[in-house]
């Protein structure tokens, strides 16, 4: 199950939602799953039954537009819940909740982009618009297994700062 999330209303906060639509255009292998989770505080339905999760979203990394990073929710920093948006706590206590009911996907891993605006506007940045086709990439072998080509988590210690949902 591939999961873009995000807000398209601002700019690079919606990457992960604008690299999903791009996915959706895109012949996948066979029980591929592609899902647009907007702005959705309630992730459980999109991806109970999944084996594997992988959340494309933006995320405050510190590296320099388009960085593409590969992490997993527990690099998230626990306080970032409460600096970007509503529905970023959600993701987090979905998490939580499928873990404690034994429905949660065996792996989750969260493919983020770091963002350059997050103002008003329909269409990414320009430097994350042609970043389209890397993250699809990125996507696409993590979904097979390879985790290649693309920054890993922060440095032990540290944690992404938000905008990760």
């Amino acid at each position: 199950m591939i999961l873009g999330v995000g807000n398209i209303l601002l700019k690079d906060e919606g990457i992960g939602v604008h690299a999903a639509h791009a996915l959706q255009e895109m012949p996948l292998n066979e029980g591929v799953e592609v899902m647009d989770g907007g702005t959705s505080p309630d992730i459980i339905p999109l991806v109970e039954g999944a084996d594997k999760l992988i959340v494309i979203d933006a995320a405050l990394g510190g590296e320099e537009p388009g960085t593409i990073y590969r992490f997993s929710p527990e690099d998230i920093a626990a306080e970032s819940a409460d600096l970007v948006s509503a529905h970023q706590m959600s993701f987090a206590e979905n998490l939580r909740l499928m873990k404690g009911l034994g429905i949660e996907p065996r792996e989750v891993v969260i493919i983020g982009v770091e963002p350059k605006e997050l103002d008003w506007g329909l269409e990414p940045s320009p430097e994350l618009q042609k970043r389209i086709p890397e993250i699809v990439k990125a996507v696409l072998q993590e979904a097979k297994g390879r985790a290649d080509g693309f920054n890993t988590g922060p440095e032990e210690g540290q944690a992404f700062r938000g905008a990760v949902r």
